[in-house]
């Protein structure tokens, strides 16, 4: 299996797409100004005790408090606050952590108010991002994921991946790292550092270092609070970290910047591979070029047809994801309806567990099959959604079919499930139900294409339509196209666009900063 990334970087919000024997497998977008994610370090302060909770509100910036249970504060939560004490209080200077004395470890069992007390200052560190009207849920557990590593101050434990089976790679992982990790540090050896020199190993325990002394000195000069202390790797790079492997065929960026900052980061986790990484010039939008718009369209949305004329139906509420598997038009074969509903189980299996990961979706997971009779295509219908669950890096638990013909999955999830809207809207009519003549379309366009030009000066700029649409703009001996930028001047370029709707548009300045020009609705 081949894998390729496909990263589209826009000012407000980058997107990416991983296809797997080009089919799109998972999809991710995540905007600029977003700050609450997954890994991000926070001086915060205690805003509310909650003892019947055995857990407490912590101010991190967001506008709904985030949630600290007592089980989340970690074994060396204590050595934690009296190091972090001792580093607010002396500005000037770095308290040293080879001579930190380490705190008795918390107890399993225990309560919050024994521990916190209201106003006092933690360092605390993101594990679940806001979703719905819940706000961030932490821990006081902090740790730095690298991709080989993951260094957990105050543990002083060397951990090795259980999935390394060699008792040999595994002894030799525990006593290099044992080697080279200073006193107070803790360390979990991810499964990709299997059959890594310690060259490669030192050089990111050096990296997630720097990173936890950047995180105290940031804190050290906080003013206010709350205070992001260490922020996470951009989404572009933190899912390389966790994805990366020698079966990438190729990684394409399509912005200068981001482009450099992935293959800074290829050239420093595996230098051999730099080159995969790519920068796109083309006119045609990335994921257009790519397939990935298509795939993203039919993909998403509430029905999502598989083989032969079957589809799943996927609602989401508040409590849990609800699939529901239908045949839809398909013929009854030869063998009956029995071999019909399996045939159409083990496809929609398939269905469902690219879904899964393509949306993200998180939570509890109910799917109704279609209902079979014998025992043992329940039991290859189990055995196969577990098969291809495999592959999925979230933790997940699969239940054997109920006597409902129900599964149950939970699968962990620490950010809201992607949801794209894959319905077009009318551009023109604004919801009354008439739009102008189809014909007076690229007169509008002009219009506007004069309005900017000549009234607010800009002089190169792309327009995006829909495909059709510049099919019409560019046909003709004379097009369209060419007597636009005769009038206008060459800096005017059209593009067609399979994210559009067909009356829709979109108009980009030369920095990509879209220039709106919407449509006003007409006053009766």
């Amino acid at each position: 299996m081949t894998s390729e990334l496909i990263i589209d970087a826009q000012p407000k919000q980058v997107t990416i797409a991983l296809m797997e024997d080009q089919r799109l497998v998972e999809f991710q977008r995540e905007d600029q100004e977003s700050k609450f994610a997954v890994g991000n370090i926070y001086a915060a302060r205690v805003k509310k005790i909650m003892p019947a909770l055995n857990a407490c509100f912590v101010e991190v910036g967001h506008e709904r408090e985030a949630f600290l249970h007592y089980q989340d504060l970690g074994e060396q939560f204590l050595s934690i606050e009296k190091y972090v004490k001792q580093v607010v209080s002396d500005r000037k200077r770095m308290a040293s952590m080879d001579k930190m004395k380490r705190q008795a470890a918390l107890p399993k069992e225990g309560e919050i108010q024994s521990v916190l007390e209201l106003g006092q200052e933690v360092m605390v560190q993101i594990t679940k991002e806001p979703i719905s009207t819940k706000g961030p849920r932490l821990t006081g557990e902090i740790s730095f994921p690298g991709r080989y590593l993951v260094l957990i101050p105050f543990d002083d434990k060397v951990s090795v991946s259980s999935k390394i089976k060699s008792s040999e790679e595994r002894a030799r992982l525990k006593q290099l790292i044992q080697s080279i990790k200073p006193r107070n540090f803790g360390v979990i050896v991810r499964t990709v550092a299997e059959g890594k020199r310690v060259a490669e190993l030192d050089r990111e325990l050096t990296i997630l270092l720097d990173n936890w002394k950047q995180s105290l000195t940031r804190m050290q000069q906080a003013t206010e609070l709350p205070a992001l202390v260490h922020e996470e790797t951009g989404r572009t790079v933190s899912l390389l970290r966790d994805l990366f492997n020698p079966s990438y065929e190729s990684i394409h960026v399509n912005d200068p910047a981001v482009y450099q900052e992935v293959k800074k980061y290829v050239a420093l986790i595996a230098p051999e591979r730099e080159n995969i990484v790519k920068l796109y010039k083309g006119n045609v939008p990335i994921f257009d070029n790519f397939n990935v718009t298509k795939q993203m369209k039919s993909g998403f949305g509430r029905t999502v047809s598989f083989k032969k004329g079957a589809y799943l139906i996927i609602e989401h509420t508040e409590a849990l994801h609800v699939v529901d598997v239908n045949s839809g038009n398909r013929n009854r074969g030869v063998e009956g309806q029995e071999a019909n509903a399996f045939e159409v189980n083990m496809g929609a299996a398939e269905e469902l567990a690219r879904q899964l990961r393509l949306r993200d979706m998180g939570g509890i997971i109910v799917v109704d099959f279609i209902d079979m009779d014998t025992a043992e295509h329940r039991q290859k219908l189990y055995e196969h959604m577990t098969e291809l669950m495999k592959p999925d890096r979230a933790r997940h638990n699969i239940l054997p079919l109920s006597k409902f013909g129900l599964m149950q999955i939970t699968r962990q999830r620490v950010r809201p499930a992607m949801d794209v809207n894959v319905e077009e809207k009318c551009p023109t009519c604004m919801g009354k139900g008439t739009i102008k003549s189809s014909f007076l379309f690229t007169d509008t366009l002009e219009g506007k294409i004069d309005y900017i030009t000549n009234r607010l000066g800009v002089k190169k700029l792309r327009l995006y339509v829909h495909p059709y649409v510049a099919a019409y703009i560019f046909s003709g001996f004379i097009s369209l196209y060419r007597r636009w930028q005769m009038k206008y001047g060459f800096g005017l370029r059209i593009i067609p666009s399979q994210q559009l709707g067909f009356l829709e548009y979109q108009f980009v300045d030369r920095q990509g900063n879209e220039i709106n020009m919407t449509e006003e609705i007409e006053s009766k």
